[in-house]
């Protein structure tokens, strides 16, 4: 059942007190008969053109809601004059409030157009149930021209690009939360590549586990495609790449290389390529990310190196796909690794800490314990040697604890589910 109720008012234009009443007793029968007893929280939204500017539309709000105050609800009406900045606004308050379930009660012509906003402004964390409203009533205008009502059938490609373009250039007007901070290694030749290491500062993720700057949405998550793709584009102008030609790894915790320019498989932890304006990436939030690099065949790589994956070679199968493709030598191929959770915070089940104490017994710490500590960047850096990789061609003075560092970095481990991501990138200066 739903947790709260957004009555959407945005889209028409109120002529009378009466057509203000006759739309909310119509939603407050819908409240009555389907959500009164799980609701907690109430949300009007309507355009600030019909409300904040003109005292005399906001008091006929203020005394048609009046009949909602005896559900003992919290009720917070709504003003923006634009239809993301209203559901931006929904969103933080469901989240202050830890609410993922809620009803939308809306006239019929704003459907498609809720749905389009709402897909691109959540993620799946969150369910909504639609009750619609038809509204036949001469002195109910939804024809406002400023704000069109979208219909299945008129609902377009070209109107789907004016949402995203809403949000894109709502999304780009809010401040930073704080200086975008990027770590660097000095292994890496900066007049070959552009490369570097996130931190959690800079973008505009606002979810404590997620600020500010998290680079990765899915559908447990709560930070939506728009935000992080909104994080990316300020990290790009930051740092000097496009953000079009920008590729993640995919983070399947396995082994699997995508040499770019053949087919893309549908899964893979690491990428190696050697075309210029191409930026690659991986992921971590404890897991490592890698970057590679050869400055003589100027070919480079990143992988996500976890657990498993470091168990599985992907850091050699990364290397090996740069030999291979590219004509590397493996004694000039330079490897960095990130910011990860240390021994002092990652544990594993003896079962899985042996293979690692098989690496070398250094690896694990109290090994006889049912939960040992164990070195995934130790277990690194040895496999990457016995590979061929010189020593002092492995840098991982950036690989700082993740889950220590709370004030720097994203940590699973540390964060639970709802958890923020940090990546390495790195490209071939033209």
């Amino acid at each position: 059942m739903a947790e709260a109720v957004l009555i959407d008012m945005f889209s028409l234009e109120f002529t009378s007190h009466y057509c203000i009443k006759q739309f909310l007793d119509a939603a407050m029968k819908i409240v009555l008969q389907k959500s009164v007893n799980t609701t907690s929280s109430i949300y009007i939204m309507y355009c600030q053109t019909y409300g904040c500017d003109n005292n005399d539309a906001r008091e006929m709000f203020l005394h048609a809601i009046r009949s909602f105050q005896g559900l003992k609800k919290h009720i917070e009406l709504l003003s923006t004059a634009g239809v993301t900045a209203s559901l931006y606004n929904v969103k933080q308050k469901l989240d202050e409030k830890n609410i993922s379930r809620v009803q939308i009660i809306l006239p019929k012509s704003r459907t498609c157009l809720m749905q389009a906003f709402i897909d691109r402004l959540f993620t799946q964390v969150y369910t909504f149930e639609y009750e619609l409203l038809e509204l036949n009533n001469a002195q109910c205008n939804t024809e406002n021209a400023s704000q069109p009502s979208i219909t299945e059938q008129t609902f377009t490609d070209k109107q789907l690009e004016l949402v995203e373009c809403d949000i894109q250039i709502f999304l780009g007007t809010l401040p930073g939360r704080g200086e975008l901070t990027i770590l660097k290694s000095p292994l890496m030749p900066e007049n070959v590549f552009n490369h570097g290491y996130t931190t959690r500062f800079g973008g505009v993720s606002y979810i404590p586990e997620l600020s500010s700057l998290n680079l990765i949405s899915n559908n447990k998550r709560k930070d939506s495609p728009a935000v992080v793709a909104e994080n990316l584009r300020r990290l790009s102008m930051a740092v000097g790449f496009n953000p079009k030609s920008f590729y993640l790894v995919k983070a399947a915790h396995a082994s699997d290389v995508w040499i770019m320019g053949k087919k893309e498989p549908d899964s893979y932890d690491g990428i190696v390529t050697n075309q210029k304006g191409v930026t690659v990436a991986a992921p971590g939030a404890d897991c490592i990310p890698l970057l590679f690099s050869d400055p003589v065949k100027k070919a480079l790589g990143a992988a996500h190196s976890g657990w498993k994956g470091t168990l599985l070679g992907v850091s050699m199968a990364t290397v090996n796909a740069m030999i291979s493709e590219y004509g590397s030598d493996v004694k000039d191929i330079l490897v960095v690794l990130g910011p990860s959770v240390g021994p002092c915070c990652f544990t594993l089940a003896q079962e899985n800490a042996k293979a690692f104490y098989d690496i070398d017994p250094q690896c694990v710490r109290q090994f006889e314990s049912p939960k040992p500590h164990v070195d995934i960047r130790r277990a690194t850096r040895i496999l990457l040697e016995r590979g061929g990789i010189l020593p002092d061609h492995i840098e991982d003075k950036l690989a700082l604890c993740t889950s220590c560092n709370r004030d720097l970095f994203f940590s699973h481990t540390r964060d639970g589910e709802n958890f923020g991501t940090q990546i390495g990138f790195i490209s071939v200066k033209n």
